[in-house]
């Protein structure tokens, strides 16, 4: 019978990468993780819109106008918010000589560079780069798989 992988795959591949990031992985029925994959799905729809694009080439002028484009900014606030206390968290139980995860790796380094005044290892740094890790992985993996299975099923000789 047929059926739509997308759902599975996005979650599948979500969850490898916040295993990777966070160091732990999130139950299928999580609501925040079922939250967080919802915001960036809704992000991805908003971005076709003509405000949204011109949300990029002139951001000042358009904070002040309405449209999806106000949408997609309240959703990164959330996405990064929930970044943010993932690595309170991190900060709190930390081990320096065992880094369990790519927050933990990012926060030595941080403390390493803590004398340099020109470093660039801040926690701003850390959850923007955590979220296009999020965001770059999860997308592309997953649209990636759906094809190879897409191909797999055109051609099943290939198996």
């Amino acid at each position: 019978q047929p059926f739509n992988p997308g759902n599975f795959l996005v979650h599948a591949v979500s969850n490898i990468i916040c295993s990777i990031i966070f160091g732990d992985r999130f139950d299928y029925e999580d609501k925040k993780f079922l939250t967080l994959i919802e915001l960036l799905d809704e992000n991805n729809k908003l971005q076709n819109s003509i405000q949204t694009q011109l949300y990029n080439f002139f951001p000042t002028l358009m904070d002040y106008l309405p449209g999806p484009h106000q949408k997609m900014i309240k959703n990164v606030e959330k996405v990064d918010q929930f970044t943010l206390e993932i690595i309170a968290e991190h900060q709190k139980t930390r081990d320096p000589s065992c880094p369990r995860d790519f927050i933990d790796a990012f926060l030595n380094k941080m403390e390493q560079e803590k004398g340099n005044g020109h470093s660039k290892f801040t926690v701003e740094t850390l959850s923007r780069t955590t979220l296009d890790l999020f965001l770059a992985g999860t997308g592309t993996t997953s649209i990636t798989l759906r094809h190879g299975l897409l191909i797999l099923q055109k051609y099943p000789e290939i198996v």
